[in-house]
């Protein structure tokens, strides 16, 4: 009996099921918009690729449960060993992030590229998938050209971040008109814009701090490392970390900051002795050296302080106290984000409850599995959300590569 199985989007999900599925013996061929395959691959850890992280755990995602039951037959483990032997050796940073030893994201494409050759996986470029159907038993998959049949289907079509490569979420309204549920979803891993009224003049500074999202005076999620604000916010990597879980509360309608800790290691007394000791100076110079200078005049504003030429020493103790306040607690409300074109990552997806978590079949049709980004399974940044990709891909190209 045949057991013909296509692959609908070659990244890094859909590639390692077609490889995973040849292994077991299936006819495979795979259908992809673009004119090569691994798009979004080419495009991560700013073009090195941080293809995994050797310490990843089901802990890591947002469903640890069913991702445990991937990542026990497929983890990253089984990752650095399969590249390996398509000859990538890992250099494993720091948190446990592993790029190429090249540090070239195209070595990853490139090693893939070849084993899909050398396994003799057919690729149908810039064909886009309309719809699947089911007819006699077979998946009918319907395309602006043609159409093609297949005894199962292995949907990795991606989210709907970064649509320039590819994602632009068509992968929910086919599952959904298959009988699957899809979850809310939004971007992940993206810039956050603020309400705030100096951030022109704050356009550019880079600060090392610690970043609170703050709910209900309470804190929801806190990172520490770059800052960055500009004209329309705040990013850099401590607040793409953040940004899920302020995207999921701003979907709820709730009101939330950003809280952001300028200093971290000095104490209050240190700080308080500093300014005793610059009384002399105007209260902008006493702050030059402490912060960069272009946060210097609006938080001075934000402590209601726009004489800046002011003596430190004429400073009250309730004016002195603002500005230590904001120093360790500096607020921004949270409008919303950037959208899905700046987005790394989609969060939400198809909803996990019809898909087997041992195999990624789908419970509503036998034969059709998903991998990937299209399922709802993201986590933060570090290799984390190509590991599930690699994991998964993997796993449902193993169960649908075998004959029925």
């Amino acid at each position: 009996m045949s057991n013909k199985v296509c692959v609908i989007g070659a990244g890094a999900s859909g590639i390692l099921a077609a490889i995973s599925a040849k292994e077991q013996g299936a006819d495979v061929f795979m259908l992809e918009r673009n004119t090569k395959i691994g798009k979004k691959i080419l495009a991560t850890g700013n073009g090195r690729c941080n293809f995994t992280n050797v310490d990843a755990t089901e802990y890591n995602y947002n469903h640890p449960e069913f991702v445990k039951s991937i990542f026990e037959q497929f983890g990253p483990d089984h990752t650095v060993k399969f590249f390996e032997n398509l000859g990538i050796i890992p250099k494993i940073e720091d948190l446990g992030k592993a790029y190429p030893y090249s540090e070239q994201a195209a070595s990853i494409v490139e090693v893939l590229l070849h084993e899909l050759k050398k396994l003799g996986i057919e690729i149908i470029f810039e064909i886009y998938v309309q719809e699947i159907k089911i007819q006699n038993n077979k998946y009918i998959i319907k395309t602006q050209h043609k159409e093609f049949k297949a005894d199962k289907v292995i949907l990795t079509t991606g989210g709907k971040a970064l649509p320039k490569s590819g994602s632009d979420g068509n992968g929910y309204i086919i599952a959904k008109k298959l009988g699957h549920e899809i979850t809310e979803v939004f971007p992940s891993l993206v810039k956050l814009n603020l309400d705030y009224p100096y951030l022109k003049q704050m356009d550019g500074v880079k600060v090392k701090a610690k970043a609170q999202l703050i709910f209900n005076e309470q804190v929801v999620h806190e990172e520490s490392g770059d800052v960055l604000f500009t004209k329309f916010g705040i990013s850099g990597p401590t607040i793409l970390q953040i940004s899920r879980f302020a995207n999921q509360l701003l979907l709820e309608n709730k009101t939330i900051y950003i809280k952001v800790i300028l200093i971290n290691d000095l104490k209050v007394f240190e700080l308080v002795n500093r300014f005793k000791n610059l009384n002399d100076k105007s209260i902008e110079m006493a702050l030059v050296g402490l912060i960069p200078n272009k946060l210097i005049h609006p938080l001075l504003k934000e402590a209601d302080i726009f004489n800046f030429n002011q003596k430190t020493a004429n400073l009250s103790g309730k004016d002195l106290k603002k500005v230590l306040d904001i120093l360790y607690d500096w607020r921004f409300l949270i409008v919303n984000s950037k959208g899905f074109d700046d987005a790394q990552v989609t969060a939400g997806g198809i909803d996990l409850a019809k898909v087997d978590q041992m195999t990624l079949e789908s419970k509503v049709h036998k034969g059709l599995f998903f991998a990937g980004e299209v399922l709802d399974i993201d986590a933060l940044c570090g290799g984390y959300n190509l590991q599930w990709a690699w994991s998964s891909g993997y796993i449902a190209g193993k169960y649908a590569g075998k004959k029925i």
